[in-house]
């Protein structure tokens, strides 16, 4: 044996050997079942620090395998189809194009082939870490299977009435093109102007002049004296272009103390005001387009962005006299859109809604009875107040790069469409007047998007229901298709038993997967859920490549070894606590990988001499007895998911207790003392094989393999079945 572990000259032949044992693979019947789902990276992704996080489900996954259990870990790969689409089309825009240049079929296939091409990736890194899923059975979110399952969710919750379509005020990134939901937003607090404008009688405060051309009412707190007794009333307004009528309306959404206590009402670009219109039945008046852009409402201004518009409305507001002042310093919270960072614009348009009053209360009864258990578990609180305020859940979104919505529209509705003809030149309009110049089947064919009213008339159909017949454009939201995950991945048996991820996404995910579990299969989808420590730089800082302070974990593992970056990632930190991740630490694990090698180097050379019979020594009773101990603490703290307390407690036997202790003493009576340094150590590889797989497989197949196979489906060691 060498003098150190060399992790590079080890770890890919150890890897394959358990690749080609099929150890990882669906196992036996008979066996008690264990079975956690993997959280599906991005099919685009390679691995950065929070993916290391997956070896907390690793090491349960190789604990509960060696403990008898038909461990399994189901893989899979996720579209994320926002997120890939905006990576493909920065490829495409650095070839001087846009997915404005391509039909809906060819960009998605073009897509299909950039992901393909890229997504083997990750698979390749996770093998470097040691992860022992079944990689034969890893699952897309776009295969065939999937997307079938999909569509069968999304016709039977049609049937249920718990899907409709509707005019609803969304989050739309203009930038991006498409709806988020309201995770997806990221608030930032800003400094932004604060123009108070002549109102009729009034003076009222805005950030956003441009909109006015959208304003149906104003509004004043019902109990604001200063204002009572105009509520009801009809109020004449001088604007940009002419004098019209506008209607004063009482609601307890008005802040008194902001600005002058009125405030203007713009139902289509406001969801609070969107919300005041429905209470009041104000009519909705859209000035912005999907674009960003104002549109004929706005006259003049017709064409320009936001800013554009908001600088020329301001300056003629000064010129007619109704500017009143601005408040250059206004602190307030502002919507951007969590990819690319640009503001949010609240527009009213056709989406497809999921109604989940009925579906969150069932979730909220199974969290609240434990039958899906959280660690930490504060995070059961958390997901208990998502559930109390959730909404109904807008589940289009406005991309090529996912599964469409199995809808489809006849001709004779009066959809929008945009499409690339025959000349590759992008056609926008009315069907109906499309029709005039151009065939279906070169409309069908270079078919872009689609926009139908909200009362259109569909039919759900996996194809087309007829030939006069065009598709809804519209994809699912990817929380759609992953929040079946428990159900699209078929794992063998149902509720699984354990699943791990990030805090950050417990209301995006888990509780949809809970939701939809309970829904399709009537019970919740797993029984454990394991909230992940957040991987932080030394200043405790969340890594993050803004930041410029993110670790690239394969680094570690070319230089230290997927041991030592295995061990650092649990050694030390509290359940659920941030992970200070550093260098240092990787390196001192990499150090114990070293001292388990030497330890083993020591007891190798005896093999073959020891004595037989029991030892009567009292540091080889010791030692056993310290064993035990390990044992019991190492078992029930992986069963608490206490990993920390279970390393550091491996780490301090096997060092302190084992080498410095008991290896030392033993070194003048080595022939009396070798059947217990071997029984000490092969328990000892045991119990850290599941924290350091690689190390622990290349010393077992060095000195236990030939009588007792491979380490990676040893039986986990009880107390009773050591030899006293």
């Amino acid at each position: 044996m060498e003098k150190v572990f060399d992790h590079n000259k080890h770890e890919g032949r150890i890897y394959e050997l358990w690749e080609s044992s099929g150890a990882f693979g669906a196992p036996r019947a008979a066996r008690r079942p264990f079975t956690i789902l993997m959280p599906p990276p991005n099919a685009n992704a390679s691995l950065h620090a929070g993916h290391a996080m997956y070896t907390v489900d690793d090491i349960v996954l190789r604990f509960k395998r060696m403990q008898g259990f038909a461990a399994l870990w189901i893989p899979g790969m996720d579209h994320a189809g926002f997120e890939t689409q905006v990576v493909y089309e920065r490829e495409l825009n650095k070839k001087g194009k846009s997915r404005l240049d391509f039909d809906r079929k060819t960009l998605y296939e073009d897509i299909y082939k950039f992901v393909q091409k890229n997504s083997g990736l990750i698979y390749s890194q996770f093998k470097r870490l040691g992860f022992s899923a079944d990689w034969e059975h890893s699952v897309f979110t776009l295969d065939e299977n999937t997307v079938r399952i999909v569509y069968k969710t999304f016709k039977k919750m049609h049937v249920d009435g718990l899907v409709y379509r509707d005019d609803y005020i969304v989050n739309y990134c203009t930038n991006d093109g498409t709806t988020l939901a309201d995770l997806e937003i990221k608030y930032v607090e800003r400094k932004d102007p604060l123009y108070y404008l002549k109102y009729g009688p009034f003076t009222i405060a805005t950030v956003r002049p441009e909109t006015k051309f959208g304003d149906t009412a104003v509004a004043v707190h019902p109990d604001d004296k200063r204002y009572k007794k105009w509520i009801g009333r009809e109020i004449e307004v001088e604007g940009l272009s002419g004098v019209f009528k506008m209607k004063v309306v009482g609601d307890r959404h008005v802040d008194p103390k902001f600005g002058t206590g009125v405030v203007k009402v713009t139902p289509a670009h406001d969801p609070n005001d969107f919300e005041v219109g429905k209470r009041h039945n104000l009519a909705v008046k859209s000035v912005i387009d999907m674009n960003g852009k104002l549109n004929e409402s706005a006259g003049k201004y017709k064409g320009l962005s936001i800013r554009q518009a908001r600088k020329a409305v301001v300056e003629d507001l000064g010129e007619k006299g109704l500017l009143v002042k601005v408040d250059e310093a206004y602190e307030h919270s502002v919507a951007t859109c969590y990819r690319c960072g640009c503001d949010i614009e609240p527009l009213v348009m056709p989406n497809w809604f999921i109604k989940v009053e009925t579906l969150k209360e069932k979730a909220k009864r199974a969290v609240a009875k434990d039958e899906v258990r959280f660690t930490p578990k504060r995070h059961k609180r958390a997901m208990l107040q998502w559930l109390d305020i959730m909404h109904d859940w807008p589940i289009s979104r406005q991309i090529v790069w996912g599964i469409r919505i199995p809808v489809w529209y006849e001709i004779k509705t009066e959809v929008e469409v945009a499409f690339i003809d025959k000349n590759k030149k992008r056609v926008k309009g009315k069907v109906s007047e499309l029709l005039k110049t151009h065939q279906l089947e070169e409309i069908k064919r270079g078919l872009q998007t689609l926009s139908a009213p909200a009362d259109a008339k569909f039919v759900i159909s996996d194809k087309s229901p007829g030939k006069n017949y065009l598709p809804e454009t519209d994809t699912f939201d990817t929380w759609f298709s992953s929040g079946q995950w428990p159900i699209v991945t078929n794992p063998p048996n149902y509720p699984t038993d354990f699943i791990g991820t990030y805090s950050d996404i417990l209301k995006f995910w888990v509780s949809r997967m809970i939701m939809f579990g309970i829904y399709l299969r009537g019970d919740v989808p797993f029984r454990e859920v394991y909230l992940w420590s957040v991987v932080a730089d030394k200043k405790g800082k969340k890594m993050s490549k803004s930041k410029g302070n993110v670790v690239d974990p394969i680094e570690m593992v070319d230089k230290y070894g997927a041991d030592a970056l295995r061990m650092s990632l649990v050694f030390g930190t509290a359940t659920g606590g941030k992970i200070i991740f550093s260098e240092d630490k990787v390196r001192a694990m990499r150090n114990f990988a070293n001292k388990i090698w030497n330890i083993a180097r020591f007891v190798k050379i005896g093999m073959g001499q020891g004595a037989s019979g029991k030892s009567k020594n009292k540091d080889d009773e010791l030692i056993l007895k310290q064993l035990n101990e390990v044992i019991k603490t190492v078992t029930d703290s992986i069963e608490k998911y206490r990993l920390n307390q279970a390393s550091e407690a491996l780490y301090d036997f096997v060092w302190h207790k084992f080498a410095d202790v008991y290896i030392e003493r033993s070194k003048n009576r080595r022939e009396e003392a070798q059947g217990v340094l071997e029984e000490v150590l092969s328990a000892a590889l045991v119990l850290l094989h599941p924290f350091m797989p690689f190390v622990t497989e290349t010393l077992w197949q060095e000195m236990f393999a030939e009588k007792r196979g491979l380490l990676v489906t040893q039986e986990w060691p009880e107390i009773q079945q050591l030899n006293r």
